[in-house]
């Protein structure tokens, strides 16, 4: 049975928004605080095999920009990852290997992670993301979290989500500041 491993970069208050449209103007908050043991540890946090678990948006921006990115280990890992997106339109998928989740997402996420294969990792997908928190698909979060207060955007967490019980895995902090956290799904919350 796969894992499925969500990673998000945060802002201490939440926001995990990162375009840039007429209500969000931040888009490149994360860039100031990018650097090689952040990055070391994103690939780390990752695993050296793993699948991609992507929202049709995140898949359409990756496609326009990871194919062309060089030689590099972040972009040799996303070119080769088998993405399962979630789209009404499997077969506009152009960068493969990519297949859809079917019409109804989140039993085709409940399907693939009853396969055997790599654990899937999820990046951005902020709709896909709180769905899947909501159901309890999760099994781990990875919180990059940056020194920064955003206030208005798009939240990780949904006001639909109940109350629930992490444990830490570890942690630990980038040159630049950023604290990357890993939490494993536990169960709902005990009082």
């Amino acid at each position: 049975m796969r894992k499925l491993r969500i990673l998000a970069h945060i802002s201490l208050d939440g926001v995990v928004q990162h375009e840039n449209d007429e209500h969000f103007t931040h888009g490149d908050w994360t860039t100031p605080y990018r650097s090689p043991a952040g990055l070391a540890a994103v690939l780390e946090a990752q695993g050296s095999r793993f699948d991609l678990l992507l929202g049709r948006r995140t898949y359409d921006l990756w496609a326009g920009y990871w194919p062309t990115a060089g030689d590099t280990p972040m972009a040799k890992q996303l070119n080769t990852a088998t993405k399962y997106v979630a789209t009404h339109r499997p077969d506009s998928l152009g960068w493969g290997p990519a297949q859809g989740l079917g019409t109804d997402a989140l039993e085709g996420v409940r399907r693939l992670k009853a396969t055997a294969g790599p654990d899937l990792v999820l990046w951005g997908s902020t709709s896909l993301t709180s769905e899947l928190l909501v159901q309890g698909l999760a099994d781990e979060l990875v919180l990059l979290v940056y020194p920064v207060v955003l206030g208005p955007g798009k939240r990780l967490f949904s006001d639909r989500l109940d109350a629930r019980e992490l444990a830490f895995v570890g942690s630990q902090a980038t040159p630049s500041g950023v604290l990357i956290t890993t939490y494993r799904y536990v169960g709902a919350l005990r009082a």
